[in-house]
């Protein structure tokens, strides 16, 4: 099993950037792909970006492809998403996902299994 905590949102301007954090722990060999969503007020949670258990290969979301970049740091049990232009729609709460992942280059994006509490975005218009 891991345990997520996710951090970093907060209040910025559009156009600003936002770094987030996900710490995870649980296990000393942790084959799990971490991925981001978002859910934004009064709408369905939706899938942002995920980076394979290497570290190696990540899979974003159309929407934000070019403006945010996930990364990973193994030694650090750390993902980031590096989060640039925002923009007023992108206001809601992040979490951060665990999928259980033999195949250490896979960017899934289902089957999420363990989740973090979330962290607030707020972009005003």
């Amino acid at each position: 099993q891991v345990r997520l905590a996710d951090s970093g949102g907060g209040l910025v301007r559009a156009g600003d950037s936002l770094t987030l954090s996900c710490e995870y722990s649980g296990s000393t060999y942790i084959p799990y792909a971490i991925a981001w969503f978002r859910q934004a007020p009064e709408k369905q949670r939706e899938f942002v970006a995920v980076v394979s258990v290497s570290g190696e290969n990540t899979r974003y979301a159309a929407s934000i492809e070019g403006r945010f970049t996930i990364s990973r740091k193994n030694d650090k049990n750390t993902v980031y998403l590096q989060m640039n232009k925002l923009n007023p729609e992108e206001t809601g709460v992040y979490y951060c996902a665990a999928a259980l992942m033999l195949e250490r280059d896979a960017t899934p994006t289902v089957g999420f299994d363990y989740w973090g509490k979330g962290t607030s975005v707020t972009v005003p218009s």
